[in-house]
C-alpha cells in the first residue's frame, strides 16, 4: 500500500464488499448489508444467480428488496467492475453465505464470475476475506479446500449459533453469526452479544 507524503500509510476507505452466493442461508448475506447500513460503511454487493433462486424460496424478499440494501450493487458478469480491481480500495470482502462451488473457485484462483474475482482479489491484495461457508456434513475435499484457502489467508468462518448468547430467536442466532464474521474487519455490530466471563461458577 502506497504511502502519504508524510510516510504514513492511509486508511482503506470504509467500504465492504460483499458476496452472496447460492448456498442456503441467504439471510447471513442481508443482515450484513443491513449491519454495514447501521454502521455507516459502503456496502458492494454482488450476488450469483444461485442466491437469487435461494432468496426466493428462503424469504419473502424480492431481488430489488435485496439490491436496495445495498450502497452500490455489481452485475454478476461485469468482470470490468470496480472491485474487479485491486487498485479499488476497500476494508476487504465477505461472503455470506459461501457456497462449496464458490469456495472451490476461489482456491484455486479460476474465477467465472465477478464474485469469485473481486474474492480473488481480496486475497491477492492481502485484504480479509471471509467466508461463512455452509455445508455439512464435510467430505475430504471439502476440508482440504477450506485449509488450501486458510493457507491464502482466507478466514473461515461457517455460520454456527452461540448457545452462550441465549438466542430466544432464529434471527438472534443469525445476527449473531454475522456479526463475529464483521469483527474479522474491525466493526462492532450492537447486535452481537459478547462473552463476559462466568457468572456464579464456583472457584476451583
Amino acid at each position: 500500500m502506497a504511502e502519504d507524503v508524510n510516510g504514513a500509510v492511509p486508511h482503506a476507505p470504509r467500504r465492504l464488499v460483499v458476496g452472496i452466493s447460492g448456498a442456503s442461508g441467504v439471510i447471513y448475506g442481508v443482515r450484513a448489508l443491513d449491519a454495514l447500513r447501521e454502521l455507516g460503511i459502503e456496502s458492494h454487493l454482488v450476488v450469483s444467480r444461485a442466491a437469487l433462486l435461494t432468496l426466493s424460496q428462503e424469504t419473502d424478499l424480492s431481488p430489488d428488496d435485496l439490491t436496495g440494501r445495498a450502497d452500490v450493487t455489481h452485475r454478476l458478469n461485469d468482470v470490468g467492475a470496480a472491485i474487479a480491481s485491486g487498485s479499488f480500495r476497500t476494508m476487504g470482502m465477505i461472503v455470506a453465505p459461501c457456497s462449496v462451488r464458490t469456495m472451490g473457485e476461489i482456491a484455486t484462483g479460476v474465477t467465472s464470475t465477478l464474485l469469485t474475482r473481486a474474492a480473488d482479489v481480496a486475497l491477492k491484495e492481502r485484504r480479509p476475506l471471509v467466508l461463512m461457508v455452509r455445508e455439512t456434513p464435510l467430505h475430504l475435499g471439502h476440508l482440504r479446500t477450506m485449509t488450501a484457502l486458510a493457507e491464502m489467508g482466507a478466514v473461515i468462518a461457517p455460520p454456527l449459533p452461540a448457545f452462550y448468547a441465549k438466542p430466544d430467536t432464529v434471527a438472534e442466532m443469525v445476527d449473531q453469526s454475522v456479526g463475529r464474521a464483521l469483527d474479522v474487519f474491525g466493526l462492532d455490530w450492537s447486535a452481537v452479544k459478547r462473552w463476559d466471563g462466568l457468572r456464579g461458577a464456583a472457584e476451583a
